[in-house]
């Protein structure tokens, strides 16, 4: 099957054939006939499944269909996210799909001056990607109107109740209009999720693609076990001896996300640290640092694990085990993206083996162990 098969207008498919794209993924098939034909989504699918395309691609097309230039413009789509860095990658996607068309979308977000967002939202603006946090901060100073929203996107709705937004959502909820389209998207499903979709969501198609017990099909998976202490030194020795110029790291906390960077640069590895301590300036240079290769090593927290999108990375390591089984899922997720095969390495000491039973039991075991290095 091909984009042309789901029935897309050629604005679009130019830009996909532009960017490469040529088969839909499994959740673009399920997802875009649905939203063109104005059905309800419950989805439930991981990043990198191509889920981003599988609501905007649609989207941009029923928002060209209703276009009336002699109208006012005001927000018809409105998509949250729960991180910064998330609700820019979506608004990256907008801008690449929706190149060809002359739509005005925005992107809202907290830690940085709402001047510029201001003066977006004030000249119109058709599309709006936000944290929830900040767009309720706009509202309640009268700047947004919600009130012509055809399109709601609850984008990555679990990671957004963990962080504390809830309250937030349902506030935003309670000022859109009751008729509208609405798309719920999920990594997990537990019973607090599907309460709230229950709540919003009317009559929902149901859509699954690479469930959370799944890890990336591509991606190998290595296990070192290591003493605690001796976990920097085996990071440097997989780094100089195993040709992992690129690299993804894991630790469990901000702290710890800073010491490795800085112990890294130490020895002349560049790296940097990505957290929720960080400003955005900071972030946003350091993803385009290691975006652009220019930096080596990225060492993030967990705020990252579902919000950095980085093409052809190769590696993931995993310097501290996470405590829940299916944020290693979302971790080792950072690669083998988009058909590309990735290896994802783990460290555990004494005290984390509680965290690799999880793991094992939720992913079905498929470490490899490598025994054999300096620091076993």
């Amino acid at each position: 099957m091909s984009f042309t098969d789901l029935h897309l207008i050629e604005p679009l498919l130019i830009a996909l054939e532009k960017n490469k794209y040529t088969i839909p993924s499994p959740i673009q098939m399920q997802c875009i006939p649905h939203i063109l034909n104005g059905k309800d989504i419950f989805g439930c699918a991981q990043t990198g499944t191509g889920k981003t395309a599988a609501f905007a691609l649609p989207i941009l097309q029923l928002l060209e269909s209703k276009k009336n230039p002699e109208v006012a413009r005001k927000v018809k789509t409105l998509v949250l996210a729960p991180t910064r860095e998330l609700a820019s990658q979506i608004s990256d996607k907008f801008r690449e799909y929706g190149k060809n068309l002359t739509f005005r979308h925005t992107v809202i977000f907290g830690g940085v001056s709402q001047t510029k967002q201001v003066a977006a939202l004030t000249r119109g603006i058709d599309i709006v990607i936000a944290t929830p946090g900040r767009l309720l901060d706009l509202m309640q100073q009268g700047i947004v109107n919600l009130d012509a929203v055809e399109y709601l996107v609850l984008d990555e709705a679990d990671r957004m109740l963990d962080m504390g937004f809830i309250h937030d959502v349902k506030k935003i909820l309670a000022k859109l209009p009751v008729k509208k389209q609405t798309m719920f998207f999920t990594a997990t499903s537990p019973a607090n999720i599907t309460k709230l979709a229950a709540t919003i969501l009317k009559n929902p198609i149901h859509v699954n693609a690479d469930p959370i017990s799944s890890a990336p099909r591509k991606v190998s998976q290595k296990l070192y076990y290591v003493q605690r202490p001796n976990k920097t030194a085996l990071l440097t020795h997989i780094l100089k001896s195993g040709h992992v110029p690129h690299v993804l790291v894991f630790t469990r906390t901000k702290r710890g996300a800073d010491r490795v960077a800085k112990q890294l640069n130490s020895i002349r590895i560049k790296a940097e640290a990505i957290h929720g301590n960080k400003s955005q300036g900071q972030r946003e240079r350091a993803l385009q640092g290691f975006k652009d290769k220019s930096i080596g090593v990225l060492v993030a927290t967990d705020i990252a694990s579902r919000g950095i999108d980085i093409s052809k990375l190769s590696h993931v390591i995993n310097y501290d085990l996470p405590e829940v089984a299916e944020t290693y899922v979302h971790r080792i997720g950072r690669t083998g993206r988009a058909g590309e095969s990735g290896e994802a390495i783990s460290f555990c000491c004494a005290e984390e083996t509680e965290y690799l039973r999880d793991i094992q039991k939720l992913t079905g075991n498929k470490m490899e162990i490598i025994s054999k290095h300096p620091f076993a």
